[in-house]
């Protein structure tokens, strides 16, 4: 899993300045490189998409180290629900719930669902304990390529990064799994 170096607690303190101040970063996850800044800030958010060459429409997800900061963004769900996703968090599955009624259009895209995981990565999560927030969270890539894994790759596959926060990803082979919680869809598969 990922290492913590002894300059970390500064970039992460760098990095939350950053995503504070409007900027996009990226960090390392459980598969490969995301790219985050601040779910509420919208011209944030449409650097990070112009940087991906991504559609609005898509959507995006969050990541949180702790369900509490994803509570805002989430409607009201049932316990039977909230105890099924419980039992995969922290852990690479993101799970599609329903939106809040003040949700931002830009995260959501054109669906009505908002996609939301607590990660299991240690330096997404003390990202995430930095900002004193949840973090937009999409791979480092233009849209249709292959994520970077590294932090070279992001440097060298993408402009107009703010920062970039160096360590491993986890490990899995493909990003995280996502379900509907509602209907147990899977979206999309994940392997170790």
């Amino acid at each position: 899993m990922a290492n913590i170096t002894a300059h970390a607690p500064w970039q992460l303190r760098r990095a939350a300045e950053i995503v504070h101040h409007g900027g996009v970063i990226a960090y390392p996850t459980e598969a490969v490189y995301g790219l985050g800044c601040n779910p509420n800030d919208s011209l944030a958010v449409s650097h990070l998409l112009a940087i991906k060459q991504r559609s609005i429409d898509k959507g995006l997800i969050l990541i949180a180290a702790e369900f509490v900061q994803l509570e805002p963004y989430i409607g009201e769900i049932s316990k039977s629900i909230y105890q099924k996703i419980e039992k995969s968090w922290p852990g690479p599955v993101t799970w599609l719930l329903p939106k809040a009624e003040h949700t931002p259009a830009w995260l959501c895209g054109k669906h009505d669902k908002i996609a939301v995981r607590v990660t299991a990565h240690p330096i997404a999560a003390a990202l995430c304990r930095a900002c004193d927030s949840a973090l937009v969270s999409t791979s480092a890539n233009r849209d249709g390529q292959a994520p970077a894994r590294n932090s070279l790759a992001v440097r060298r596959k993408l402009r107009g990064i703010d920062k970039i926060v160096h360590g491993t990803t986890g490990g899995l082979a493909q990003p995280s799994a996502i379900i509907d919680a509602l209907s147990g869809q899977v979206i999309r598969a994940t392997k170790t």
